[in-house]
């Protein structure tokens, strides 16, 4: 779910000069200071074109940024590329501030591997609480839309009416991002409408995914779904820079606040190559079941030239390690069975055209099939977990220099100066 590599890219970027404004935004410091850095021996300039200022070679000052501590974002296989330290992806697997995150997931709720990740620090027994009046105005908010509208889109609004609902929004410190995290959270969950009406707030017990367990099924809970649930909560807090977290990243940069740095991530998630995902693969999985197999299913897609979904990702050769840890829960499941046999129906006949390995969008298509959960029940997961990766990025941004993700255009349009469009004569004169 992020951008792979582009060595070719970085090469040619790597050879661009850069002028005295670029090379300061760089290396996140004042023009004169750049002029400092050439009187010092530090950086070579040569005279820019016309005898106006000066230019530097981009390679340069990325090493000098390197070895002076002030690294900004670089080209780095056609994306951006700089230190984070929430999560890294290694050799089929993932882990959170340097801890396997299956295994957090497993061992821990949801909420406690969020602590973790905005903090470092493990919080046994942590739970998240919706502020009344937050709540309220999410609840209103969301009432309001209509019928026809999905769960991103009530979340969007839910995510709004608690901005609004917050005076104290545009505090960004440490603590006040965190406490308003911690309310958020839970606030997108309670704001959703119940699957079936007549559940009491009351009989919900608290933990984030025993809240939101009514929100996507009618089904009563069972604690080994349950389990599946909070972990797949836990597992997709985080997965690096993916789409939607680089939009979070780029609104921390501008100082935007917690919860409009949420509304960009939810903006970027909703698309069908990211957080819907999981929707094209319960379908899938539904129309497998129904026609008996998933020999025609496949054929289908291989016909029509379309993505089998659920399968293969980008940064892992083998199985997805969110969707191994899933299909391992979802086996203790007695109602999953189907569903997952027809998940490994489908990775299995896709294999005699194709390797391709499950991912975690066919492991929640699974959880979703065998609940009797709506379409997008995948997505309304993936929304409210991530939100807690999202707050950790924008923890991380907002301790780096303001607006350093400013890359520059390559511009392709005609060359200036053109004359000025003489706009043509309506027909009636």
């Amino acid at each position: 779910m992020t951008d792979q590599a582009d060595a070719a890219g970085f090469t040619e970027r790597s050879a661009q000069r850069l002028t005295t404004r670029e090379t300061a935004e760089r290396l996140g410091v004042k023009p004169e200071t750049v002029y400092a850095y050439v009187s010092r021996g530090q950086l070579s300039s040569n005279r820019a074109p016309g005898g106006r200022g000066s230019t530097f070679d981009a390679a340069e000052v990325d090493a000098l940024a390197r070895r002076t501590g002030r690294r900004e974002p670089t080209a780095a296989a056609g994306g951006l590329s700089f230190p984070t330290g929430i999560t890294l992806i290694a050799g089929d697997r993932y882990f959170f501030r340097g801890v396997d995150a299956t295994e957090l997931a497993r061992r821990h709720t949801y909420e406690e591997v969020a602590e973790w990740l905005w903090t470092g620090e493990l919080r046994p027994g942590m739970r998240f609480t919706a502020p009344d009046e937050t709540l309220a105005a999410a609840r209103r908010a969301v009432g309001a839309l209509p019928v026809h509208c999905g769960s991103t889109d009530r979340l969007r609004v839910a995510v709004v009416a608690a901005a609004a609902a917050d005076p104290l929004r545009f505090d960004l410190s440490r603590e006040a991002v965190l406490g308003g995290a911690r309310s958020l959270i839970p606030t997108l969950a309670a704001a959703l409408p119940a699957v079936i009406e007549e559940v009491a707030e009351e009989a919900v017990p608290s933990g984030l995914a025993r809240q939101l367990w009514p929100k996507l099924t009618g089904r009563p809970a069972d604690e080994a779904s349950l389990a599946v649930l909070d972990t797949a909560l836990g597992l997709l807090i985080d997965h690096d820079l993916a789409a939607s977290t680089l939009a979070a990243r780029v609104a921390a940069s501008a100082r935007a606040h917690p919860y409009a740095v949420v509304s960009a991530g939810l903006g970027v998630l909703e698309g069908p190559l990211h957080g819907a995902a999981s929707g094209l693969a319960h379908r899938m999985l539904t129309e497998v079941l129904e026609r008996g197999g998933a020999a025609p299913v496949v054929a289908d897609h291989l016909r029509s030239g379309r993505r089998i979904p659920g399968l293969g990702h980008r940064l892992y050769a083998g199985e997805d390690p969110r969707a191994r840890t899933l299909f391992a829960l979802l086996a203790e499941v007695p109602r999953a069975a189907p569903a997952l046999a027809a998940a490994r129906d489908v990775v299995a006949t896709t294999a005699r055209h194709t390797p391709l390995h499950a991912n975690v969008d066919l492991a929640l298509a699974v959880l979703s099939v065998s609940s009797g959960m709506a379409v997008e029940a995948g997505e309304t997961v993936f929304a409210i977990s991530r939100t807690a990766g999202w707050i950790a990025h924008a923890l991380e941004e907002y301790g780096e220099r303001p607006l350093r993700m400013r890359p520059s255009g390559q511009y392709t349009g005609p060359r200036p100066p053109q004359p000025l469009p003489i706009g043509q004569a309506s027909a009636s004169q």
